[in-house]
């Protein structure tokens, strides 16, 4: 049985919080539940499994989003990976996230120890000896680097020293003294599990431009953004305006690295002002700390001269989807996705193509393509092949994440509304006649937000809630009495909230 989890992104406590060790302990207990169902197989009999293999596929410990990089004087993701400052910066900071996270970590760190996930022995007759002492099943830990996480990927002594820690703290099966891989190919081990269960998985960040630029051993765009963006913004705010502006505003900046796509940002800022700041004097305030924030991210050599792009249209386009006052449409939700679609980053939308594109979907050695990165859970078929009576299945997966997410709705974006959630995703592959011949089990658990109880006012005129695009005449709809016992309503209310 191979399990993949992704995009946990647990910090240092600095820029957010991360998600509760709670997660980690309902996914060991589904891990051990899973053990015993994988170790039934097809002929009906039970025998247990022999080995487990969890893939920590990238973005696990989130180095880049700490304001401690904003304390780091001049070094930063972007200069000299190999200086000693940047080291003790990296070290620090990611003892820091495993200090912080302790109850959770070693939650996930206790499933590697012997003994930890048992399962019945095997009766002669083929069925589970309930009774009797369970049968240990070695879990092997396999961590996979992303795109917020690439440090541990650098060679050197001084990293390995890192990843030594790392090792003890999540009970890793990864080589201490070898970067941890991006690419499966480089980890042999990581590789033969893979192939045992037909399956490739990646983290999927070198098919977004703003967080891959040709090399994992070097930053990216994205790093500028986390850094000089988004994690000042809010504190910059609070240490400036704090005394002014509504609880309601304050608490909704801390939530801003949760906003996906992080583009959307100047959408979801619009969005929270036009509900929660009644003075226009106040959001104009905080506005204008963003564009000057976003000035000086727009001015750093790192973003003016990208090997990969062509910069002075990247800074000007840059500058009119993140500036307020350049912003050349009133829906700059539709702007910015546009933009984003023609540079091929999926806002929101699936990778699968790229995993057409993979060697191993295309020679039909791997029946699972995995990737994570976008935040966004999916089961999508490939493709089917039918050859002398046997059928291969091919699919596409993303694992997702483990954190809160605000995405914009979709009935009026020019509204910039967002709706919160929890998430969290894991998927499981079985190999050979595991799992009574079932290929893999997938499950998402999304715990709902309950909004702040605090006022919230709506500045914006608003758009009718009612469908009125839609071409359906109401005389065709059918008669039939409501499904709840109509309130009396409010008119005051109404004015107030839209």
């Amino acid at each position: 049985m191979l399990v993949v989890i992704s995009d946990l992104h647990l910090t240092d406590g600095s820029s957010g919080e991360t998600i509760s060790p709670g997660a980690f302990q309902i996914f060991a207990q589904r891990v051990r539940d899973l053990a015993v169902q994988a170790s039934w197989r097809v002929d009906g009999n039970y025998r247990p499994i022999e080995r487990i293999d969890l893939v920590l596929l990238g973005d696990v410990l989130d180095v880049i989003r700490s304001t401690q990089w904003s304390l780091a004087g001049e070094v930063r993701p972007w200069t000299n990976a190999h200086r000693p400052e940047f080291v003790d910066t990296v070290t620090k900071i990611t003892s820091d996230i495993l200090r912080f996270n302790d109850s959770a970590i070693g939650v996930l760190r206790s499933l590697s120890a012997e003994g930890a996930v048992t399962v019945p022995p095997a009766l002669e007759r083929g069925r589970p000896a309930l009774d009797a002492p369970g049968q240990p099943v070695p879990v092997r830990t396999h961590y996979v680097v992303g795109n917020h996480d690439w440090m541990f990927h650098l060679p050197g002594s001084n990293y390995d020293l890192l990843r030594q820690a790392l090792v003890r703290h999540l009970g890793l099966a990864n080589p201490p003294n070898e970067p941890f891989p991006h690419d499966p190919v480089e980890s042999e081990e990581l590789l033969a599990a893979m192939r045992r269960h037909r399956l490739f998985a990646r983290h999927g960040d070198l098919y977004d431009p703003f967080n891959f630029e040709g090399d994992r051993d070097t930053s990216s765009l994205g790093d500028v953004i986390v850094i000089e963006l988004l994690n000042r913004f809010a504190y910059d705010v609070e240490q400036e305006l704090s005394q002014d502006l509504p609880v309601s505003t304050i608490m909704g900046l801390r939530e801003i690295d949760n906003v996906r796509p992080l583009l959307m940002v100047p959408v979801w800022i619009d969005g929270l002002l036009e509900r929660t700041c009644s003075i226009p004097s106040q959001r104009k305030s905080v506005k204008l700390i963003w564009d000057r924030l976003a000035d000086e991210f727009l001015s750093l050599n790192v973003v003016r001269q990208r090997d990969t792009w062509n910069p002075n249209d990247l800074v000007d386009r840059l500058e009119r989807m993140l500036k307020f006052s350049k912003r050349i449409s009133i829906d700059g939700a539709s702007a910015i996705l546009q933009w984003m679609n023609e540079l091929r980053i999926p806002a929101g939308e699936s990778y699968y193509r790229n995993a057409l594109a993979e060697q191993d979907f295309r020679n039909r050695r791997a029946k699972h393509i995995v990737y994570g990165h976008t935040h966004q859970s999916e089961t999508i078929p490939l493709d089917a092949s039918f050859a002398d009576g046997y059928t291969l299945n091919q699919v596409y997966f993303n694992s997702g994440t483990w954190r809160r997410v605000h995405r914009q709705t979709t009935l009026a974006p020019g509204e910039h509304e967002f709706i919160a959630a929890d998430v969290m995703t894991y998927l499981a592959f079985f190999q050979g006649d595991e799992r009574a011949g079932r290929p893999y089990e997938t499950w998402s658990g999304t715990l709902g937000i309950q909004p702040l109880e605090v006022p919230f006012y709506r500045i914006d005129p608003g758009e009718p809630r009612h469908a009125h695009r839609e071409p359906l005449s109401a005389s065709t709809l059918s008669s039939h009495a409501p499904h709840f016992t109509p309130q009396s309503v409010d008119t005051a209310s109404l004015s107030l909230d839209g």
